[in-house]
């Protein structure tokens, strides 16, 4: 399981509230657009899948999984993550739309074992530019996202071949978004 905390409506979150109001199980309130911020940060835990993208799954899902303790913790834990990420992001004029954490046990406690808060499992936007109803520019692999969408590609192996633009354009919004977390120049 992925634990992921979402602040703002982006992503296949959004996709999910189109077709029915709710996120992994999770009613949210009617009129929302793209790019909203939520009432409160939720949690919303996805499964890897075999072949494909990973698949949400709710919270009940979760507990099945991983157990109604363990599940709380990962909720809880996740929360005050994404919140400490917000917090510092906000700082620098940042948005933390959302963001994916990855959990496991050593030696019995819980532990994060995965990157946390970098481009490649966040989504960041500059809050400068921030307009709800609109997906806003982002520092993050949505560059990457967008271009294949827009190549026709249907999610079948092979994937396209990314173009020396595209990679050079994600690699330029992740090192801006390390720039201002950190507020040191990538070397």
């Amino acid at each position: 399981a992925e634990c992921v905390v979402r602040g703002y409506l982006a992503g296949s979150g959004w996709a999910e509230y189109q077709r029915g109001g709710s996120v992994c199980g999770q009613p949210l309130p009617a009129g929302l657009r793209e790019a909203d911020r939520l009432p409160a940060p939720i949690f919303t835990p996805s499964t890897k899948v075999e072949v494909g993208h990973d698949e949400n799954i709710t919270r009940a899902q979760l507990a099945d999984l991983v157990g109604d303790d363990l599940a709380l913790q990962l909720e809880a834990r996740s929360i005050a993550l994404y919140d400490e990420g917000a917090r510092r992001a906000e700082a620098v004029g940042l948005i933390l739309a959302d963001t994916k954490f990855e959990f496991g046990v050593i030696d019995g406690a819980l532990a994060v074992i995965d990157e946390v808060l970098t481009p490649d499992s966040s989504r960041f936007w500059d809050a400068a530019r921030y307009a709800p109803g609109q997906s806003p520019p982002s520092f993050d692999k949505q560059f990457v996202r967008d271009f294949v969408v827009a190549s026709g590609w249907n999610r079948e192996p092979p994937a396209p071949t990314l173009p020396e633009e595209v990679i050079a354009g994600t690699r330029d919004r992740y090192v801006a978004a390390y720039e201002r977390l950190t507020g040191r120049r990538w070397q």
